[in-house]
């Protein structure tokens, strides 16, 4: 009786630790431009897989916006509206990636600026763009190359 009761105390403070610190995680959160401020830009991608409204987008390191809402077009792509400080230069030729934080972490869209003088402005569209890799197909990939190796000898 008295195992269990102390097997229960601890997995309710492991509980309640992991709820500190994601409470600690989540108020940590960077400022991001409000809904009316900012520069509105859209950028096309064939795969978005994880990413989801609100995620940061970062350039050189540092975060200059978020992801503001992502819909499809008509051609089955998806269109992803940022919205970027208004303080932010961003040259027009530059292109925007999608990445992962770690092997399963979150989603987030990273800017590559180009080297154009002129710069991006409400209503931009980023037309060089790299969608996101999903890591599950990248790992079976992995997998069954090693299979075909290990077979080979």
């Amino acid at each position: 009786m008295k195992t269990e009761m102390r097997e229960i105390t601890v997995g309710a403070a492991v509980v309640a630790s992991m709820l500190a610190i994601m409470v600690f995680l989540y108020t940590g959160a960077e400022d991001v431009p409000s809904q009316g401020s900012g520069i509105r830009v859209t950028a096309d991608f064939n795969r978005v897989d994880g990413l989801i409204d609100g995620d940061p987008v970062f350039l050189s390191g540092i975060r200059v916006g978020t992801v503001e809402k992502m819909f499809l077009n008509k051609n089955y792509r998806i269109v992803v509206a940022l919205r970027l400080n208004e303080d932010v230069k961003v040259p027009l030729d530059s292109s925007a990636a999608i990445h992962t934080d770690g092997l399963f972490g979150g989603k987030f869209i990273v800017l590559e600026p180009g080297g154009e003088e002129a710069l991006m402005q409400n209503g931009t569209k980023i037309t060089f763009t790299q969608g996101a890799v999903v890591v599950s197909e990248l790992l079976d990939l992995i997998i069954s190359e090693g299979k075909v190796k290990r077979a080979a000898q």
